[in-house]
């Protein structure tokens, strides 16, 4: 095990110690099967704090892998709150897919010298899924700015339509995907509180709902204002994510072409955007415990590697500001009369018309 100034990095609970954090050096793109290659790499260089699984394979039978990283990986540890980034949901839209790679490293090496990074390891499970859509990216070339060649799956359904929605719950004229499935079923095996979900082709950081209330006879608007009850929450968690970026929060600067909207602070409403049905963060929203917000990580959807270096330099510190919103706001357990966790209580906040259940341990 590799040792800094004495501290074990593959060690749970190893003390952060004062020394340079490890900056990766090396920036560029990974096909499928060098994305696995990597993240069993740093599996392997950071056993005690990672864990490698899958939560199904593609339709073309490519492995849908996530990258554990806690002090104690393979276990939910009671009060600990666990959270998820998912990436190339688009197949085409790059650029997160490298950031979890390189912020997997990141963390994993920095485990022990980073006092920042340390503390995240230890109170937070973080699940990161690259790739929710390999076969898409193995259709998509590099260069691409603004083409859909790989956003679909294998079977030409976009996944970011495909699951189940509040106002359109039966999605008859979508049926689901493999991936869409494999993806819920994850869902409901961890109890995620906090989620981002990557993906290119602006500059800004979008909040529920994404979709919006038709009444009958009334035509599909192509954008309106769409309000869920924790707007104010999920509008603290887009900044948190857009004010760390040196560049998403100045609207003069962050927009892509004369056509897009200037964002106020780099953050949006999603259906005052554009309006989406079957959406994955409304989907988290009403149908499990976690708060997704989705993120449009840059202009270009597929940017040249030369471009990677500069990505990280920019989304490093709003990607680990946003984990740090995980530990902000009411946390605690429910438990009966005999002291026993009380799991699936339902708790509610007056005012606020969304309720939460308790994780098996009677956490929430």
């Amino acid at each position: 095990a590799p040792l800094v100034d004495g501290a074990d990095l593959e060690s749970p609970g190893a003390a952060a110690v004062a020394s340079d954090p490890y900056e990766p050096h090396v920036f560029s793109h990974h096909n499928h099967t060098a994305l696995v290659r990597e993240l069993t790499a740093i599996q392997r260089r950071c056993p005690g704090i990672t864990r490698l699984y899958s939560v199904g394979e593609s339709v073309e039978h490519r492995s849908l892998p996530v990258l554990e990283i806690s002090d104690r990986p393979g276990a939910h540890e009671p009060g600990e709150p666990e959270m998820k980034y998912i990436a190339n949901m688009h197949g085409n839209e790059v650029v997160g897919r490298e950031m979890l790679l390189l912020l997997a490293r990141y963390l994993c090496e920095n485990y022990g010298r980073s006092e920042r990074v340390t503390r995240l390891v230890d109170t937070v499970r973080i699940h990161l899924m690259p790739t929710m859509n390999p076969d898409g990216y193995s259709r998509a070339w590099e260069g691409d700015d603004v083409s859909v060649t790989g956003r679909p799956n294998a079977r030409n359904f976009d996944l970011n339509r495909n699951f189940p929605d509040r106002l359109e719950p039966t999605q008859s004229k979508r049926p689901e995907q493999l991936e869409t499935k494999e993806v819920r079923q994850w869902l409901d095996q961890y109890p995620f509180v906090l989620s981002a979900n990557l993906h290119n082709g602006a500059l800004v950081a979008n909040y529920p709902f994404d979709d919006v209330h038709v009444e009958p006879g009334e035509d599909v608007p192509l954008s309106r204002t769409s309000i869920s009850p924790d707007d104010k929450v999920f509008q603290q968690l887009a900044r948190a994510y857009s004010m760390a970026h040196p560049v998403m929060h100045l609207p003069a600067l962050a927009h892509c072409d004369d056509s897009d909207p200037l964002f106020q602070d780099g953050i949006t409403n999603g259906a005052a955007w554009y309006n989406v049905a079957g959406g994955m963060q409304d989907y988290n929203y009403f149908n499990t415990n976690c708060f997704e917000i989705t993120v449009e990580m840059g202009c270009v959807k597929f940017p040249a590697r030369r471009m990677l270096k500069k990505h990280w330099q920019q989304h490093k510190p709003a990607l680990l500001a946003f984990m740090e919103q995980v530990h902000v706001g009411v946390k605690g357990f429910v438990h009966d009369a005999c002291g026993r966790p009380v799991s699936k209580a339902t708790i509610a906040v007056g005012g606020i018309d969304h309720t939460l259940v308790t994780a098996r341990d009677g956490d929430y």
